[in-house]
């Protein structure tokens, strides 16, 4: 009697197209098993952690207090995670109170001396989660070890550092951030570094005046993005430090302070303000006149009507939208608004008046207003109602100009 082997002998070429149908079965059916088990597996995980965490969190005072010993949950690798889990999820809600306590729980627990001592002996990506980990804790003790994560040659490793500075919000960490910068240079993406130094800036803006000025030409990249985080954190006792960047030569930082003026109480901001209203560069241009409208000043009035006949939509928006903004007279300013000759800038003007709903209150003004002549407001009146300069033909829709105009 043949045997099998003798038999795939005698198929000849066909024996090889057989043994790779039988492999490919048998694979299949191995990785459908391996699926098939895994899912089994992580059911049946989630199902154990599901019913300890309920078990964990009806003790939860008990536990955070210490009336349960933490020998108990410690030494089990399983428990640990997941009463760290929860004690960092229960941070983001935490009022500052709760905050204390929890913070006083991980560290008489020795939680954060274990994220600490992973961060630094760790590889990969059990570092990462560490320096994660140790940042969502808010511990000061914990910003050494995120300072030598930055160090790190690999970019996703500085990224979790840098997220862990940034979620301590404290001017320390900030400190450890710049130094960094100031040895490495601009080694991680823009967007993560300013979002990290401006929570942590927020206490201590001045720290990063010296790193501003102290910066050559090689670092002007930096220079910038460090830049764009003083214009978000500058505070009003910083006024005279940022005239020093008015006339710098970089565009970001003269928008930096353009935008920072205007949380300033200086009576130089209008002057200064004023003058960067007429900046070469339009985002500049564009910070100065947003700045411009949060001052109350009358001094400001010129400037804006001047930035309603600029040449960028988006500045003639922005200026349109703080002349409505102004707490004073409407009529005044809508009368040289229109004496401005300028068809775009009546249209923002316009559009900014209907957004701001106080179309209603300027018609009030004009028809009550003794200062002006029964010609005027006549004039007036149509300009309002027809979107329509007086030289220009009046349109049947008297919304469509503001709608179909194409900006400059």
């Amino acid at each position: 009697m043949e045997s099998i082997f003798e038999k795939f002998w005698r198929l000849g070429p066909a024996a090889f197209v057989l043994k790779a149908i039988i492999a490919a079965l048998v694979a299949i059916g191995l990785l459908l098993a391996f699926i098939f088990l895994r899912r089994a597996y992580r059911k049946w995980y989630f199902a154990k952690r599901d019913a300890r965490v309920y078990e964990l969190r009806q003790r939860w005072d008990a536990l955070i207090s210490g009336e349960i010993p933490y020998e108990t949950w410690r030494r089990k690798p399983f428990d640990r995670r997941i009463v760290e889990t929860i004690a960092l999820d229960a941070f983001e809600a935490a009022g500052p109170d709760q905050s204390a306590r929890l913070l006083k729980f991980l560290r008489t627990s020795g939680l954060i001396e274990k994220r600490i001592f992973e961060a630094r002996q760790l590889k990969g990506w059990r570092r990462m989660r560490s320096l994660v980990a140790l940042g969502r804790t808010r511990a000061p003790e914990g910003i050494p070890a995120l300072a030598e994560g930055l160090r790190d040659r690999d970019l996703e490793t500085r990224m979790a550092a840098l997220r862990g500075l940034g979620r301590m919000a404290c001017p320390q960490a900030a400190e450890e951030i710049l130094a960094w910068l100031g040895e490495k240079g601009l080694t991680v993406p823009e967007l993560p570094l300013q979002s990290a130094l401006i929570q942590c800036c927020a206490e201590r803006p001045q720290l990063l005046l010296p790193y501003v000025q102290n910066m050559n030409n090689a670092q002007s990249h930096l220079r910038e993005v460090l830049g764009r985080v003083l214009g978000e954190v500058a505070t009003p006792s910083m006024g005279l430090d940022l005239l020093q960047f008015v006339e710098d030569d970089l565009d970001e930082l003269r928008a930096a302070a353009a935008r920072a003026m205007s949380q300033t109480q200086s009576a130089l901001a209008p002057d200064v303000l004023t003058d960067l209203a007429d900046d070469p560069v339009w985002f500049v241009r564009l910070r100065a006149i947003v700045s411009l409208g949060k001052l109350s000043d009358s001094r400001v009035i010129p400037p804006l009507l001047r930035g309603l006949t600029d040449s960028n939509r988006l500045v003639r928006l922005r200026a349109a939208e703080a002349l409505v903004g102004l707490k004073t007279e409407m009529v005044p300013i809508f009368e040289k608004v229109v004496a401005t000759r300028d068809r775009y800038g009546l249209h923002a003007y316009l559009t900014a008046l209907e957004n701001a709903g106080m179309r209603g209150k300027l018609e009030a003004e004009i028809h009550g207003s003794i200062w002006i002549s029964e010609e005027a407001m006549k004039g007036l009146k149509i300009v309002l109602e027809t979107a329509t300069l007086p030289a220009e033909k009046p349109s049947t829709d008297a919304s469509l100009p503001i709608v179909t105009a194409e900006p400059r």
